[in-house]
């Protein structure tokens, strides 16, 4: 314990009982030193023996020291303890890697408090005095230091740039504007920040105005979400309800069923085991008797062959066996039977049924409207290119893969699975999910507007847009007709005679809207279905010369 505490003292005062920096510091009549309340209880333990002695060199005293504060080490203790705050009060100022340096300090960089504007330097606390204290330097502007500072100095010239080019639309120095500025529009930075500052708060007041009404908006929503929820919820309660007295009586009716056909299949497998056993045993006669003649038949020797020849007497005659295919069918009947009655219940079931789904969904909520203005499809715009990988043969890309144009000759593209092979179409290398709008120019004898999902066939009738369920598609012909086409069902829509065609897809809500598109917008036809899978745009242009290509109206500030 002694070697203990002499280590301790060697690098600060600890008390060799607790272990622990010195608190209220007392020394022995030996010269140790311990914590006041360590040594009274190290003694108290000793009490009843009437020993005495110091913990670490274990000197005896006759009575119970005297305790006496040593007020020296205490001090000293004191002043350490002012030193390493001190410290820590200059770590704590000293920069971090997230702080801006000063830019005065020489050795260990301190944290940067404020920013002249005029010196364009930045200053620690310390070195920030002169500006609060020298009167030419309380003139000059202070900012928060900013790591920014240098943004704003104009690097050519070294200058603040407080003047800002309107012709140019950007910030600049004195100096600039006498140089390569030199008959620009000009003014000061703070007059145009003037300027800006009013746009925005204008543009600020309307986003604010935005947040208001949807927030308005939101709440009401959430109010109705409830009350659809809580409508429905009765719904498919008393559906169920109402629905269990029947699922019990066709469940227990079931369950007869299967009793009954359970005892007769028993019946006929017991009957098929017997003549399966009776079939097996046959076969193991006749495969022995063939592997014996069979040896009989290799034997050269003609005394031999005729001695164990049998007579056809002596062979065994099997009947043919012939299977009866119907057999198979014991129990189609029944099954012919429960389709039957089957299909009978769901006519019945369903006449009702159709009721009931109409009333479901004639159920108004208040979900997103599609937009109706121009403007307000832009606001969907969704920029996709087109995919190499997909493009047939016939088709030349241009634009940025924004354009196809149908060539005659075939082009050397690299084998794909993705491509299309013996039709002129072409699919988006991006999927469409969500609220999506674009626009297809075409010019030409024709072409096909279309979305499809990605596992469309790339070969045959059934890959062309519109003739599958996988498909969805508008065709434009030259004289100014559409045709919408989906599962090979095509049907004849009226419009304008437009060369720009808009799309807009939810894909959420399931619709998909083809139009139009002049000055004004026109509904050539909308779809309202259940996609299952991310979408794919698609275009197809079979004749040579015509071309399409994809647009994307910008979207323009609420």
């Amino acid at each position: 314990m002694a070697h203990q505490a002499d280590q301790l003292d060697q690098d600060e005062p600890c008390c060799s009982i607790c272990l622990e920096i010195l608190k209220d510091p007392v020394t022995i009549p030996c010269g140790h030193n311990y914590c006041w309340s360590c040594i009274e209880w190290y003694w108290e333990r000793e009490e009843e023996k009437k020993i005495y002695q110091c913990p670490d060199c274990r000197h005896r005293f006759e009575q119970k020291p005297d305790l006496v504060k040593n007020k020296m080490l205490e001090d000293e203790m004191e002043e350490q303890e002012m030193v390493g705050t001190q410290s820590d009060t200059d770590d704590h100022c000293s920069a971090g890697s997230k702080d801006v340096d000063c830019d005065f300090c020489t050795e260990r960089k301190r944290k940067a408090t404020m920013s002249c504007l005029q010196c364009l330097v930045s200053y620690c606390e310390q070195h920030l005095q002169p500006h609060y204290e020298v009167t030419p330097l309380k003139k000059h502007k202070l900012v928060v230091a900013s790591a920014k500072l240098q943004e704003i100095i104009c690097p050519r010239h070294n200058e603040l740039m407080k003047v800002f080019c309107r012709t140019d639309h950007q910030c600049i120095c004195y100096l600039c504007s006498m140089e390569e500025h030199e008959g620009h529009i000009t003014v000061s930075a703070a007059v145009e920040m003037t300027k800006k500052q009013t746009e925005v708060r204008a543009n600020l007041q309307k986003i604010k105005q935005g947040i208001q009404q949807r927030e308005e908006c939101l709440k009401g929503l959430e109010k109705e979400v409830d009350a659809i929820n809580s409508s429905a919820e009765k719904a498919v309660e008393e559906s169920e309800k109402m629905s269990a007295e029947l699922v019990q009586l066709i469940e227990q009716n079931t369950a007869d069923l299967k009793k009954q056909i359970i005892s007769q299949q028993k019946i006929e497998v017991r009957r098929a085991m017997e003549l399966e056993n009776k079939q097996k045993k046959e076969l193991t006669e006749l495969r022995k008797k063939d592997a014996e003649l069979e040896q009989l038949l290799h034997t050269t020797n003609e005394t031999i062959f005729l001695q164990n020849s049998p007579s056809s007497s002596r062979i065994r005659k099997f009947k043919d066996v012939q299977i009866n295919t119907r057999q198979f069918q014991y129990f189609k009947e029944v099954t012919t039977a429960v389709s039957e009655a089957m299909d009978k219940l769901k006519d019945s079931y369903m006449k009702e049924w159709n009721k009931i789904s109409r009333a479901v969904v004639e159920v108004d909520c208040s979900l997103p409207q599609e937009p109706k203005k121009k403007c307000e499809f832009s606001q969907f715009s969704f920029p996709f290119t087109l995919d190499p990988n997909t493009a047939n043969a016939n088709l030349l890309l241009a634009k940025g893969n924004r354009k196809v144009i149908a060539v005659r000759e075939a082009l050397e593209y690299s084998d794909h699975p993705d491509r299309f092979m013996d039709k002129s179409q072409i699919l988006s290398s991006e999927s469409l999910t969500g609220r999506c709008y674009w626009e297809v120019e075409w010019s030409g004898l024709g072409a096909i507007i279309a979305v499809a999902y990605k596992d469309i066939s790339r070969e045959g009738e059934d890959s062309v847009f519109g003739n599958n369920d996988r498909s969805w598609a508008v065709e434009c012909t030259f004289n100014g007709t559409f045709l919408f086409k989906h599962d090979s069902i095509k049907g004849h829509v009226t419009g304008p005679q437009s060369c720009r065609i808009g799309v807009f897809l939810d894909h959420k809500a399931g619709t998909l809207s083809f139009y139009s598109v002049s000055r004004t917008m026109t509904l050539l036809h909308r779809v309202q279905t259940t996609f299952t899978q991310p979408l794919y745009a698609g275009l197809s242009v079979r004749h040579f010369g015509s071309t399409v290509r994809v647009e994307f109206p910008r979207k323009l500030a609420m």
